[in-house]
């Protein structure tokens, strides 16, 4: 555990980059724990109502905690646990891509629905754009830190 904190094996890029997947995991983490603590305050957004409604939001608070696994080996070290880093911002993407899918099935007359799925596409394309951003301050150090032989 210390070498993955060690001065020399830390890089200011490899901290941004741990800055930024932070930021992500974080905000992911406070969905998650909202939805599951909270279920029967989200579930109106869903347009879903009482018991099943809330089980429902729970549900998926559960999920999203689950995901989170990736993101908190890439923290550790983006450098290091880069499978990682990678595997969530896939999920990322997939999140946008696949929200962006079922928000063009569901009517202009589920005004509120729609906002619930917009809100998600915006929030996973935000969190997309920092893990890329994070993946691109690693890749960069790899590069430069071992220069071509010749």
């Amino acid at each position: 555990m210390h070498q993955l904190f060690s001065r020399q094996n830390n890089p200011r890029s490899v901290w941004a980059a741990r800055f930024l997947i932070a930021i992500v995991l974080f905000w992911n983490l406070q969905a998650a724990l909202n939805f599951m603590l909270e279920p029967a305050v989200y579930a109106p957004s869903f347009q879903l109502q009482g018991l099943p409604g809330q089980a429902a939001v729970a549900g998926y608070g559960i999920l999203f905690l689950m995901w989170q696994v990736p993101y908190v080996f890439a923290v550790l070290h983006p450098g290091i646990f880069k499978i990682s880093l990678l595997s969530a911002l896939i999920m990322q993407v997939i999140g946008v891509i696949a929200e962006s899918l079922l928000l063009s099935t569901i009517s202009r007359d589920y005004t509120l629905l729609r906002g619930s799925i917009t809100r998600f596409i915006i929030f996973d394309g935000a969190g997309a754009l920092i893990l890329l951003g994070a993946l691109v301050l690693v890749l960069r150090e790899k590069c430069h830190s071992n220069p071509p032989s010749r």
